[in-house]
């Protein structure tokens, strides 16, 4: 097995990272390090639509990403919330707490837009007096269906109530941060995880990729991409920047 020392993160010292890829996601590959307890995230330079069926490799997509999730995770945890991020490694690793991710994806929707307009008889743009969170399976193959809390308690023990908490707390952070910078926060995906001690940590990323974010009511976001309406690279860069400048 090839290791190579990889040091300078922003917490100090090195991490020992072997070349054992755990995973191989759409956008993110994850490595494990010479801690059993922490991994190493890469952020690629691509992006996807429709679970992989749209694809393209926008230079230096992966590194804003990465900021822009670093940014937010720091954010997050002043305000009590557990998350997996620990630092970073120029030019776009994250150096991460290894978690085992629940197989659900949480869905907190402030606007209708997306799936719900075309899946129920709501209006594109209606604004939801209380967030509605919702749940998905996090299955690219079977296409990730909406979920019932029903067939979530057929499939296991999940922790859906501290889940949606955490999601509405979250929402109620970034829907300020983001307002403060001119842009509204229509929907965001989360993930969880638990941690070797058992704790539940927000995990994955926290970028436009996994949200949608508008501008005077056009898409500042990954649909830039999903509809050919725009540069996602310099829509990306516009957010870090106003985001570093901003007094979040």
């Amino acid at each position: 097995m090839v290791r190579c020392t990889i040091s300078g993160n922003n917490k100090g010292g090195s991490i020992l990272m072997t070349d054992t890829q755990i995973i191989k996601g759409k956008v993110k590959t994850v490595f494990t390090t010479s801690e059993p307890d922490k991994v190493l995230i890469q952020y690629e330079d691509r992006v996807t639509a429709g679970n992989g069926r749209k694809v393209d490799y926008p230079e230096g997509k992966g590194k804003i990403c990465m900021e822009i999730s670093e940014l937010l995770f720091q954010t997050l945890e002043t305000y009590g919330i557990s998350t997996h991020y620990i630092s970073t490694i120029p030019e776009r690793i994250m150096s991460c707490k290894k978690v085992d991710i629940i197989p659900i994806e949480v869905v907190v929707r402030n606007v209708a837009t997306g799936s719900i307009v075309r899946q129920t008889t709501l209006e594109e743009g209606r604004i939801f007096n209380w967030p509605l969170v919702e749940y998905y399976l996090k299955d690219d193959e079977k296409d990730d269906p909406l979920l019932t809390e029903d067939r979530i308690r057929l499939m296991g023990d999940y922790p859906l109530r501290d889940m949606e908490q955490t999601a509405r707390e979250v929402n109620g952070i970034l829907s300020k941060i983001f307002r403060e910078i001119g842009l509204t926060l229509v929907d965001f995906k989360l993930e969880f995880g638990y941690d070797s001690g058992k704790n539940l940590l927000l995990a994955d990323e926290l970028s436009p990729d996994g949200m949608r974010l508008w501008k005077e009511g056009k898409s500042f976001d990954k649909d830039l991409f999903r509809k050919g309406e725009g540069n996602i690279v310099d829509a990306y860069k516009d957010i870090l920047q106003k985001l570093k400048l901003s007094k979040y």
